[in-house]
């Protein structure tokens, strides 16, 4: 239902990560995957997650169709420390252990470095031939036909900074996070509870509003979204604003949201 309110387009949906097996984390699966059958999905569908949900799903949507249209590929989590879980040219996730009732993983998600750009003027100026372009822009100088090195800081413009962002949902105040998720652009973290409810926070193993803006100060997050909050709270704002005396930079998490890296 979300996916379809906000516009996102069901065709490239290929991988979901999922914490933890607690029901508001993993109900919404077997109608998401019925629904993509319907849409006539034919491509494989990656979800990551602890192991035990393979067999819990498969039986699923076993009992309600005979097979699906499309495969669905598993990737079960190591619970218990850091694993890179996905990688391609543009991108890579890294799953990490959090504090939680069930075994609970987070997850950072993380630009790869990208090749400097070449100034497409000095191409034309120092006649540069195709074959060393990929070289320049890795870093290399260019020599010319006479035997002059042209410093590559002359042939090119930095690449845009690589961008991050890392989601902690649910846990309790774990500083073993901290090196995974250092210097995040953007970190996701629950607030569950206001300080005032701090007994309770430690109780079922969930963090306040001061516990996530101390991992985002302690981490060098650029910014922090607090988010996953209690219903005992009807005006979500003052979370935001006790998350605010600790790290001025906190968004509180609304439905639809667009975060700018």
């Amino acid at each position: 239902m979300q996916l379809k309110r906000y516009k996102a387009k069901f065709s490239k949906l290929d991988h979901i990560f999922i914490t933890h097996l607690h029901g508001d984390h993993v109900f919404g699966l077997p109608g998401l995957v019925s629904t993509l059958n319907l849409l006539g999905r034919k491509h494989p569908l990656h979800i990551y997650a602890n192991a035990q949900l393979e067999k819990t799903l498969s039986q699923f949507m076993s009992f309600f169709y005979d097979n699906l249209d499309f495969t669905i590929e598993y990737h079960p989590l190591n619970m218990s420390s850091t694993e890179m879980i996905f990688e391609d040219n543009k991108i890579e996730v890294l799953s990490f252990p959090l504090k939680h009732r069930v075994p609970t993983c987070g997850f950072l998600f993380r630009e790869k470095s990208r090749m400097r750009n070449i100034r497409k003027d000095m191409i034309d100026y120092y006649h540069i031939p195709v074959r060393e372009i990929t070289a320049i822009k890795a870093g290399e100088d260019y020599i010319t036909e006479e035997g002059i090195v042209i410093p590559n800081c002359k042939l090119t413009h930095e690449p845009p900074p690589v961008k991050s962002y890392a989601f902690c949902s649910d846990t309790a105040y774990w500083e073993k996070v901290i090196p995974v998720i250092q210097n995040v652009d953007v970190l996701y973290h629950e607030a569950t509870f206001a300080e005032a409810d701090r007994e309770r926070a430690t109780e079922t193993l969930h963090s306040t509003t001061t516990d996530a803006a101390r991992i985002a100060s302690l981490c060098g997050a650029k910014k922090l979204i607090i988010g996953h909050f209690s219903a005992r709270y009807k005006d979500v704002s003052i979370l935001g604003d006790e998350s605010r005396r600790v790290f001025e930079s906190t968004i509180v998490a609304e439905d639809g949201m667009t975060i700018d890296l």
